[in-house]
């Protein structure tokens, strides 16, 4: 399945550059290993999409409710 996600400027940037592998949110759909995440960089400021995006792929879900995750949110690994 695949996820058309809104993604800050500087959360997309570390994604882009290799840094960031991992992606926490709200479980309001659902999540699974092996989706893909299209994530597009929207910069809340202004309420306007920046016109880049990048998909990753979900390898790993850590879902909420213990370890410190509030219930009702996944961690995410992801991999370009």
């Amino acid at each position: 399945m695949t996820h058309e996600l809104k993604t800050w400027p500087q959360y997309y940037d570390s994604i882009v550059s290799g840094d960031k592998t991992f992606e926490v949110r709200k479980a309001d759909r659902t999540f699974s290993v092996g989706d893909t995440l299209v994530l597009q960089c929207y910069d809340p400021d202004v309420a306007a999409y920046m016109g880049q995006q990048i998909e990753v792929e979900v390898t790993y879900i850590l879902c909420g409710g213990a370890f410190g995750i509030k219930d009702g949110f996944v961690v995410m690994g992801i991999k370009k």
